[in-house]
């Protein structure tokens, strides 16, 4: 039997999903609409509209199931609720890269990640690496632009 894989998320992630689904949700009903509006006009083998009404609504449940499926396996982890001396889920971690220059990236679910806000993905390179690293822990990456090095500076639940 499969076990169902749990997927750890911030609330505000969480949140974020259910708002995305609620609007999804509301959009059905316009879609029902656009597809019967399409189908009065006559001939649907060479109706544009309508085709574009019916992709449109499998592309919109085919994104609900996506985020039930989502929510269904939602694990809210509050990182302030968390403590200890090494790098895990929700935790705000400063590095040091090569140059010396800090940066502070906040491990967080794949659905929340964002690396132009500091947010990495513990799936990602960057924070598979990171997971279970302490203080003073020398951190190797492997990107496209190459090998990057870092060195865990600070360890924060915020």
């Amino acid at each position: 039997m499969a076990t169902v894989e749990k997927m750890p998320m911030l609330q505000e992630g969480y949140e974020k999903l259910n708002a995305d689904l609620k609007r999804l949700k509301a959009e059905r009903p316009l879609i029902v609409d656009a597809i019967e509006e399409a189908r009065a006009h006559g001939d649907l083998s060479e109706n544009a509209e309508y085709h574009a009404a019916k992709e449109r609504q499998g592309q919109i449940e085919a994104s609900i199931a996506d985020i039930e499926d989502k929510l269904s396996r939602a694990q809210i982890i509050d990182p302030r609720e968390l403590s200890g001396d090494k790098v895990v889920f929700g935790a705000t971690v400063t590095l040091l890269d090569e140059d010396e220059k800090p940066v502070k990236y906040q491990i967080v679910g794949q659905t929340e990640a964002d690396a132009k806000t500091g947010r990495i993905s513990y799936n990602s390179p960057l924070g598979r690496a990171l997971i279970g690293r302490s203080v003073d822990d020398e951190v190797e990456v492997s990107v496209p632009a190459g090998d990057r090095y870092y060195v865990v500076s600070k360890i924060e639940f915020i």
